[in-house]
């Protein structure tokens, strides 16, 4: 089971995170989206079972963690987990980021000057602006349109909220306000983001659910042209979780990308 502890980057920061994965591993940030780490689960207990030191923060605000109030902005985050990082000696580490965990990932990447970010893996992410491909409005969507935007087979995943239990839907509820809060103005991408791509120097896989409708495979093209050395790759009949619907395929692509199962290599650790 992954050990959990409340790590303080800052003083009124504190982090929920869950570690697991052998100590010597080579680390693996693991930054899950808007609905929430258990949407990530699964995708952390693969890397941890291929070796690796894997690390699964839950972002301040969601799922009842404490959110200062200066903590306003994506770019918050990435900073917070770029010194968190930093904080534990890691260098080279491998972020893999889950549509807005994505978007915080990319953040880390061009802000990083000292070796800390190894590789990158969005799934899905959202953070930039690309014209011809706009950012479905989730706030817009009822949860039925909300499943046919987001899944490859919606009636296997949606979830009716009336037959929700009152604690989960608060949950729920809680997590879309941070998200509002986080990414709501301008709506899910930071202006200056696209550009500032081409400085990552990190080989970055972006991996893609062909079904998407939220963030479409051709924005995620467009994402991926504008890393220094971007590649997309899209997973068939998986919408925008592919690591839930697809996973075999999704975690092939990432050990591929990551050099396979790692027990053997050493942590990278300053």
């Amino acid at each position: 089971m992954p050990a959990e502890q409340i790590c303080r980057v800052y003083d009124d920061l504190p982090l929920r995170l869950s570690e697991d994965g052998p100590e010597d591993g080579p680390p693996v940030l693991v930054l899950h989206g808007g609905g929430g780490p258990a949407t990530v689960a699964g995708l952390a207990r693969h890397l941890s079972g291929t070796g690796r030191r894997t690390l699964t923060p839950v972002h301040p605000g969601w799922d009842g963690n404490p959110r200062p109030d200066w903590c306003t902005g994506v770019d918050d985050l990435a900073l917070a987990y770029l010194h968190l990082l930093h904080d534990r000696g890691l260098t080279e580490v491998l972020v893999v980021g889950s549509s807005l965990g994505g978007w915080i990932a990319a953040e880390m990447a061009v802000r990083d000057l000292a070796g800390t970010v190894g590789g990158l893996v969005l799934i899905n992410a959202v953070g930039v602006y690309v014209e011809s491909e706009p950012v479905a409005d989730i706030f817009a969507l009822d949860p039925r349109a909300a499943a046919e935007h987001s899944w490859h087979e919606p009636d296997r995943y949606y979830t009716d909220p009336a037959g929700l239990p009152a604690e989960e839907l608060a949950r729920r509820q809680g997590n879309m306000a941070t998200v509002r809060i986080l990414a709501g103005e301008p709506y899910m991408h930071d202006p200056k983001l696209l550009r500032r791509l081409a400085r990552v120097r990190r080989p970055a896989l972006l991996v893609w659910g062909e079904s998407d409708r939220i963030v479409t495979p051709a924005y995620g093209a467009a994402y991926a042209a504008a890393f220094g050395d971007g590649r997309l790759e899209t997973v068939p009949k998986a919408g925008h979780l592919p690591h839930i619907e697809q996973p075999e395929a999704v975690f092939g692509l990432i050990d591929a990308y990551a050099g396979g199962p790692s027990s053997a290599r050493p942590n990278n650790r300053a």
